[in-house]
């Protein structure tokens, strides 16, 4: 059996930056620290860092007065930004900055006297957080049905941001039923789009035009990864998403030659080997990796983490864009 790796694959560097955060955190301040909502989608990352002393909540008030509480890379509402701030609890904030680049926007367009739509999935963490940090009312649609539901006049100026875990592709029939719908719209450039996805997504396509069946690496809460998953579909290939190695399924390889192989966004890599060793139990494997993007971008860490501080602030902002300077 061939097995082809997708490039670029598995963790970016929101996640890497979000997982670091709260790896410097246990080192420096010591255990307990307190992560609110999962850090990443991603059970086996969760479970280490579980076992590293981080304990994880859905709520502040599970929080015990001047822990080091933890902000996790998906962003939270403003509300709970003001509650931490209210308790005076030392805030860490994990949130990736390009999901804090679309809540700037947001905001912006907000200020400017624009209704503002959200391109996402109801539900989703990240979602969720972008509401609550606009400030405003956001009408929130995933198709370009939702958007000739809306309930607002066509002469109505309109801006939109996009959930970072949807890729060019994904959003762009519902920016175009915005478009067509509403004459005065405004949105972000392509170039806001989350690199990481949209990189992932092609390498996808790509990998399924060379491969008779595809295994996504990553967890189901994740968008992304389900995203992987359903481009294979879509492709025609039977394509399946996996936590690990242990659900490998043998019927899905009979007769099959060639397998795909990529990860989520929140997937490391070690999960991508343990499939090929589950592969490997199961006969003769070689292991080609295909041409693709070479992702170097890396996003700073809180100042906390990068100083003698001995404690995080009340509440530390965001990285925004910055880039690590080494």
């Amino acid at each position: 059996m061939r097995v082809l790796l997708a490039q670029p694959r598995g963790f970016c560097a929101g996640v890497v930056r979000a997982i670091e955060i709260v790896e410097r955190s246990l080192e420096k301040f010591g255990a307990p620290v307190y992560v609110r909502h999962e850090i990443v989608h991603n059970r086996h990352v969760v479970e280490k860092l579980k076992q590293k002393g981080a304990i994880f909540v859905e709520e502040l008030t599970e929080i015990p007065d001047g822990a080091v509480t933890i902000f996790s890379a998906h962003g939270v509402a403003q509300g709970v930004v003001d509650e931490a701030r209210q308790r005076g609890l030392p805030v860490l904030d994990a949130t990736c900055p390009l999901v804090s680049k679309v809540h700037a926007q947001g905001k912006q367009y907000v200020a400017r006297g624009r209704t503002l739509v959200l391109i996402g999935h109801a539900g989703h963490p990240e979602v969720e957080g972008t509401i609550g940090q606009v400030g405003a009312p956001v009408h929130l649609v995933s198709t370009a049905e939702e958007v000739a539901r809306l309930d607002l006049p066509v002469d109505a100026p309109v801006a939109y941001v996009t959930q970072t875990t949807l890729s060019v592709d994904d959003t762009r029939g519902v920016i175009a039923a915005l478009q067509a719908r509403f004459p005065d719209l405004q949105g972000p450039n392509v170039s806001d789009i989350c690199y990481a996805t949209q990189h992932r997504q092609s390498a996808v396509r790509e990998l399924c035009g060379a491969v008779e069946l595809l295994l996504v690496v990553g967890s189901r809460k994740s968008s992304n990864s389900n995203r992987l998953r359903e481009i294979g579909l879509e492709q025609g290939l039977p394509s399946y998403l996996i936590a690990d190695g242990s659900e490998l399924d043998p019927a899905w390889l009979e007769g099959v030659q060639t397998v795909g192989l990529t990860a989520g966004a929140s997937a490391p890599e070690e999960l991508i080997l343990d499939v090929i060793a589950a592969l490997r139990r199961l006969g003769e494997v070689e292991v080609a990796q295909m041409s693709g993007v070479q992702e170097e971008i890396e996003f700073r860490l809180p100042g906390e983490l990068r100083t003698g501080d001995a404690r995080p602030g009340e509440i530390s902002a965001p990285a925004a864009l910055a880039m690590r300077p080494d």
